[in-house]
């Protein structure tokens, strides 16, 4: 095969795969750019042609002080569970870096378990378990929920991270007369910091999202998430656009901020 023809079939391939790309971008998004167009629609229904522009269902949704309850109970769960999934997922990252123990295949499948179950499931099961000890229907009570849940995704970034760490390092400030606490405050810690912070970005999303869980044992502790399909429930109400737009925006950033940091952390790492 000539060069030029290798030429022309790697372009052919190159166009080929960005229009792929652009496909999948365009059906993830489209659902979402829609919802964001309607919310500044003055008609109630979503139809088209739309109608004139208006921020009224943002107004509305700012003078509900459901909403803004609403909003602040996620902020608050999402933190907390951020803080708590992201130690617990460094902290049993850290146990597989480090030891080497009977049963830690079981150990792994074990802490790697709780999102491969359907989230109905999980609703259930903790609705269960919290109803059993008198802790259902609280902010806790959530809180306890996502922990279970975020805890793994936590875990996952952080075992990336702790794999690209040379072992030896570790046991360099060990030789060096650093305690064990000293080599982890100086050596892995510094080393996981953009694993940790985008830990807490992405389990802070997750829990601000989280839908199916909340609702099973949230109570009358309503996360923005429960809230959105009780207004379905009773009506089409334009608001959902506006609320999902700013719950959307929100998780988005969270995301955002997390690459951010790991990307500028990394060039700091490689200027070093």
């Amino acid at each position: 095969m000539s060069d030029r023809s290798r030429a022309s079939d790697s372009a052919i391939s190159t166009w080929f795969l960005r229009l792929y790309v652009l496909v999948v971008f365009a059906f993830v998004f489209a659902p979402i750019i829609a919802s964001f167009v309607f919310s500044f629609n003055s008609d109630r229904f979503p139809t088209i042609p739309l109608g004139s522009f208006t921020t009224k269902w943002y107004e509305t949704i700012f003078a509900d002080t459901d909403v803004w309850d609403a909003f602040a109970r996620s902020l608050t769960v999402a933190a907390i569970t951020a803080v708590i999934s992201t130690t617990i997922g460094f902290c049993t990252a850290y146990t597989d870096f480090r030891y080497r123990f009977r049963g830690k295949g079981f150990y792994l499948g074990l802490a790697l378990l709780p999102p491969t179950v359907p989230l109905v499931i999980m609703g259930l099961a903790m609705l269960a378990l919290l109803s059993r000890i008198n802790m259902s229907g609280q902010v806790y009570s959530i809180v306890i929920s996502h922990v279970v849940l975020c805890s793994p995704f936590a875990m996952a970034i952080c075992r990336l991270r702790l794999s690209q760490m040379d072992p030896s390092l570790e046991a360099a400030a060990w030789n060096l007369g650093a305690s064990q606490w000293q080599a982890m405050k100086t050596v892995i810690i510094p080393f996981c910091k953009p694993a940790i912070i985008a830990a807490l970005c992405l389990t802070a999303a997750v829990s601000f999202d989280e839908f199916a869980v909340a609702w099973f044992v949230s109570g009358l502790n309503k996360t923005i998430p429960v809230m959105i399909l009780e207004i379905l429930q009773g009506n089409v109400d334009p608001q959902i656009n506006a609320i999902g737009s700013f719950v959307f925006a929100i998780s988005i950033s969270l995301v955002v901020v997390a690459q951010i940091l790991v990307m500028t952390r990394d060039d700091k790492g490689r200027k070093s």
